[in-house]
């Protein structure tokens, strides 16, 4: 099966082709958690779970590596911060 990927930056879609088939590696930023919830904060969980997904049944459940993280601090939860009168810790 070809994957085809849009490409932002050539405004095209490309075949996905891994630098390695036997480990294909994602990183997703996850949600930065200083203010409410929103829809904007479920979209890349969804969209990146889906592909993860099809990259294991393409690949195989044991070369798909996904890794996403959770921001805890930084600008935006700093300027917030100060904002609100509320310390961080």
């Amino acid at each position: 099966m070809t994957i085809r990927l849009y490409d932002t930056a050539a405004r095209e879609k490309r075949v996905f082709e891994p630098q390695d088939p036997a480990r294909v590696t994602m990183y997703v930023c996850g949600p930065t958690v200083y203010n409410y919830a929103h829809i904007g904060n479920a979209r890349p969980p969804i969209v990146f779970d889906t592909l993860r997904r099809l990259l294991m049944r393409v690949y195989g459940e044991d070369a798909v590596v996904y890794a996403r993280n959770i921001t805890d601090i930084e600008d935006k939860i700093i300027k917030a911060s100060q904002e609100s009168g509320q310390p961080i810790a």
